[in-house]
């Protein structure tokens, strides 16, 4: 579980749970602005003692191996996972060029360091005066708040009421200030995901122009380098879209904050002042408690509580109300006054104040208290339908814009993200949605009517209609596959929850996710990726029932699951699910991430091991890449594969970086000789662990005429195998991996050249297994 998202309705109660989830946010923000001071340090270190280069690489490593983004909400996107695995991924490129003694010159004062103090000082300095002004505000509002409450209550009533509003102003400021900064915390967990990783991309970026005997590293590193890149900018964009969903619902609860409290075990919670009597020379003391109480049980609970002491939550006290009478101001020298009878302890009254006197009538009203009047606290949350619905009329008006959107604007840059003007969306929509007029519209000509105004309408009519198109019921079902599990079980669940939705929904969605899937075939030219749709659908698809910043960090998951339905539309909408194929479950504990491999379809021989067959399957090029990934960020990738070996011969220790350079065997041999480094790469898969080596090519001469055996230089030395249980399952993404349930034994197991991987047998067959996901016997 990552940090504990801070919800904006909690800044009206103010609880010590609120305290506790904002200190751990600020101990995470204080960890990031030392670490990032820390590899400040570092980065200058490297650029200044090039005698120590070597040493300040290794720290520069570590320090990077060693840090970990903490997340909000109880799970991470697979953009987030590989953004946090980045740095471990960094910190071994890093070791690999240290092994190899490379000597390299590098300048990261404008890609590395300025970036990261200007993070730190403007975002994390920001979050520093933020806490200072909140923490002296909390400070001020409750010093207030005591002086108000010991007020006499004999003095006129002017000078009351003066007071009293005089408090709720401080009160009203002070949470407007608790509202702000809340969001500046949570704003600065989800931005420095990006901040920092980008500077850092930029800093490994450069050190490939200045390494020498890095090159081949390089290229191996640019394919992973392209997949970040993509995962950023997802990030990013889902960053934004949460950012102004978030902001937005600042903006409600600051209007009505009443209407947006989250729902609650306790009938009612709050701090009071509970009076404290003392032997009678030193009288009675007022302490402030975090009180809850539930009506069905009328059990009570309170535990004391003061803000500018620490912040410890004192030892709690529970009971059972018998009764609660409201106290006189003749009887006691303060305001807002009520006592309560406890069961346990019969005759003895627990004299309690409130902060007003609506709160008391509040307290009082639940407690069942004498001369209470009724407030209801209930609420109800209702959207205005605007006469969307999922009838006859709705499909039309869909298949109408839809046709209009694919005759004229499917090649359109930023369809769906470019927004038309909201007064000309209102009035389309509206003429649309009306039966006498919608038929008559015509949207195929270019005339009154843009393309991104048709697009809005479509938009606005989703979200208009009584629920999203994927329900309020389902909802959680579907966000559930998109937070673990395989990519395959994902679409396997979502496949299954979708011909759960009512015909109608699941008619309207085929319709639209086939559509979607049209407008992603150009993304070439429209550069909508799937990736992009997924951000502009996912909230217009998909929404909690209940709008909290909880469901708001859930936002980037409804992308996903609206990328799978993009990506899989042909699977899902044409057949319905296997009759065998369970239903799919809430959140299970998630198996450790597996270590990236991103060398599999071009694996240099100086680094990875050979024991292995190659993939001759996975011929991933940029061009094959899907629309929702490497179209929409970079351009194509350097890491053209050779066709032949054009070179005729080759000289003697030259290093064969790339298997692809070699599918021919052309120096001094008779044609159709095969290249024995291929035969020696797809033998039979070999228990020894091969260490890196450099593969020399013989020089051609009259005594190697017709020689077809290359001896590589490989260790002679082998690991014994051992025994390993499987404690998570795992699916296989590659045919060289093995997919196993838990429980399974692996047979002849030792470590692997990719790293975090091991190589193990299971039913006759040899494959790689991610090395969290097994325990050795």
């Amino acid at each position: 579980m990552g940090l504990q998202p801070l919800e904006f309705s909690d800044c009206y109660l103010d609880s010590p749970w609120l305290r506790e989830r904002i200190r751990a946010h600020e101990a995470e923000l204080d960890r990031t602005n030392k670490f990032i001071k820390d590899l400040v340090k570092d980065g200058k270190n490297l650029i200044a003692a090039t005698k120590s280069l070597s040493s300040a690489q290794r720290k520069f490593a570590h320090s990077l191996r060693d840090f970990k983004f903490e997340f909000i909400g109880d799970a991470e996107t697979d953009d987030e996972r590989c953004i946090d695995a980045s740095l471990q991924e960094f910190s071994h490129f890093l070791r690999n060029l240290e092994e190899q003694r490379e000597i390299m010159a590098l300048s990261v004062t404008e890609t590395l360091i300025k970036p990261l103090e200007r993070f730190r000082k403007e975002q994390l300095g920001a979050v520093k005066e933020e806490k200072k002004k909140f923490d002296k505000e909390t400070d001020k509002n409750y010093s207030n708040l005591d002086k108000h409450l010991s007020m006499s209550s004999k003095k006129k009533e002017p000078h009351l009421q003066e007071a009293d509003v005089q408090v709720e102003q401080n009160r009203q400021h002070f949470y407007e200030l608790s509202l702000e900064y809340i969001c500046k915390l949570q704003e600065i967990q989800e931005r420095k995901k990006f901040e920092f990783v980008e500077p850092m991309l930029a800093f490994f970026q450069g050190i490939f122009t200045f390494y020498h005997q890095g090159y081949e590293l390089a290229k191996d590193f640019n394919h992973y380098k392209l997949e970040l890149q993509i995962n950023i900018q997802n990030t990013r964009n889902r960053f934004e879209g949460t950012r102004s969903e978030v902001e937005e619902l600042m903006r409600k609860i600051r209007k009505s904050p009443q209407e947006h409290k989250r729902a609650s075990p306790f009938t009612m919670e709050g701090y009071l002042y509970v009076q404290e009597k003392r032997p009678a020379p030193f009288g009675s003391s007022w302490v402030k408690h975090y009180c809850m109480y539930k009506e069905k049980t009328k059990t009570f609970s309170m535990f004391p509580y003061e803000h500018r002491s620490g912040g410890k939550i004192g030892e709690g006290e529970n009971f059972t109300v018998k009764y609660c009478i409201r106290r006189n101001t003749d009887t006691i020298d303060r305001r807002f006054c009520f006592d309560v009878e406890a069961v346990e302890r019969p005759g003895l009254l627990i004299t309690m104040q409130s902060f007003s006197e609506d709160d008391r009538q509040l307290w009082m009203e639940v407690l069942g208290g004498k001369e209470s009047r009724f407030l209801s606290l209930s609420r109800s949350i209702t959207r205005s339908e605007g006469g969307a619905q999922l009838d006859q009329h709705g499909f039309a008006v869909v298949k109408h814009c839809i046709d209009a959107i694919e005759s004229r604007g499917i090649n359109d840059q930023g369809l769906y993200r470019v927004v038309g003007v909201s007064s000309k969306v209102q009035r389309l929509l509206s003429l649309l949605m009306d039966v006498k007029t919608g038929c008559d519209v015509d949207l195929s000509a270019a005339g009154e009517w843009e393309v991104k105004t048709i697009t809005s309408a479509l938009k606005l009519y989703l979200r208009s209609l009584p629920e999203p198109l994927m329900t309020y019921e389902l909802h959680e079902q579907f966000i559930n596959p998109a937070k673990c599990g395989s990519p395959e079980s994902r679409v396997n669940a979502i496949h299954f929850l979708v011909y759960k939705l009512p015909e109608k929904n699941q008619e309207m969605l085929h319709l639209l996710i086939q559509h979607l899937a049209t407008v992603s075939t150009n993304a070439k030219k429209n550069l909508m990726t799937v990736a992009n749709l997924g951000v502009v659908f996912g909230p217009t698809l998909m929404r909690p029932q209940e709008e909290t910043v909880a469901g708001i960090m859930d936002l980037k998951f409804q992308n996903i699951v609206v990328e799978i339905l993009i990506e899989n539309h042909e699977k899902i909408f044409s057949s319905p699910p296997d009759e065998s194929m369970n239903e799919p479950t809430s959140l299970s504990p998630r198996a450790p991430p597996r270590q990236s491999r991103r060398q599999r379809s071009k694996r240099p021989l100086a680094v990875y091991n050979l024991c292995l067959e190659l993939d001759n399957d996975d011929n991933n090029s940029p061009k094959d890449t899907p629309t929702g990934s490497m179209d929409s960020l970079s351009p194509p990738s350097s890491l053209t594969p050779l066709a032949t070996c054009t070179n005729p011969s080759y000289e003697k220790n030259h290093l064969i970086a790339d298997a692809s350079e070699v599918l021919e065997w052309t120096p001094s041999e008779p044609p159709g000789t095969p290249c024995p480094l291929l035969s020696w790469m797809n033998s039979e898969p070999s228990a020894e662990s091969c260490e890196p080596t450099f593969v020399e090519m013989p020089e051609p001469s009259a005594d190697t005429e017709g020689s077809t055996a290359l001896a590589p230089d490989l260790p002679s030395e082998s690991m014994s195998g051992r025994k390993a249980k499987a404690v998570y399952p795992c699916e296989a993404e590659h045919n060289s991996e093995l997919s196993f349930e838990i429980g399974e034994i692996f047979e002849d197991v030792h470590n692997s050249r990719e790293p975090g991987w091991l190589e193990g047998t299971l039913n006759g067959r040899r494959g790689l297994i991610p090395q969290n996901y097994v325990q050795f016997l």
